[in-house]
């Protein structure tokens, strides 16, 4: 595992008292509600491995409440999220799973809202860090350390290059990128990270191109 400062080694700033169940847990949340784009109406929680082991010894449920509604690892509501989520009229469902999951520390959250529904799949890999690893069905490797777009496209020649194309022309350098597919010539995922927030022009750009249907914007 590579680390980037000495926070990687040493953990983060949090409300304890786990820096891979409850820190980590609540950077899923966040990445969760972040890929989402807004704060879903009713979330569940289906939590596998040590999660679901030890989630109520280490507030893992409560941190991924806490992440979906936006709050860091240090904020000092995280203990009282589940309120907090009731107050805000955040329905939440929490589901232990008996299922062995590739990741000991892996939870899958399904949100929804009167627009759509999601779902995303985060583990808690040490220290505080965390990945995203799949959406609606769609593998990926999201760390959350990059701003990042996702696209969701079909399958066919020459959409990548005209995405790549823009970012070219906008003096746009990526941090890293990975396609995925479900079925050639069906929906495909782009995820690409970059060093700095895309202006909204932009993404409306990638938005019109031919063979595009969807393109979410993270911030980091």
């Amino acid at each position: 595992m590579k680390y980037r400062s000495v926070y990687d080694i040493i953990g983060p700033i949090m409300v304890g008292p786990s820096s891979s169940h409850t820190a980590g847990a609540a950077s899923i949340g966040r990445l969760a509600r972040s890929i989402f784009g807004r704060q879903p109406s009713h979330v569940e929680l289906m939590l596998y491995g040590s999660f679901a082991e030890t989630y109520k010894g280490h507030a893992t449920d409560v941190a991924l409440i806490a992440g979906l509604l936006g709050y860091e690892t240090d904020d000092p509501r995280l203990p009282e999220s589940p309120r907090y989520a009731e107050e805000a009229g955040v329905e939440v469902v929490i589901t232990t799973m008996e299922a062995v999951p590739d990741h000991p520390n892996t939870a899958r959250i399904r949100m929804r809202d009167e627009q759509e529904k999601m779902e995303v799949v985060g583990i808690s890999i040490g220290g505080g860090k965390v990945e995203i690893t799949e959406l609606n069905g769609f593998e990926l490797q999201l760390s959350g350390h990059h701003p990042a777009i996702l696209i969701v496209n079909h399958d066919r020649y020459g959409v990548v290059a005209n995405v790549t194309s823009i970012l070219s022309k906008e003096q746009v350098n990526i941090a890293n990128m990975k396609v995925s597919r479900r079925e050639k010539g069906e929906l495909a995922l782009m995820v690409i990270e970059i060093d700095e927030r895309l202006d909204g022009r932009i993404l409306e750009e990638i938005r019109a191109l031919s063979g595009v249907n969807r393109v979410l914007s993270m911030e980091d």
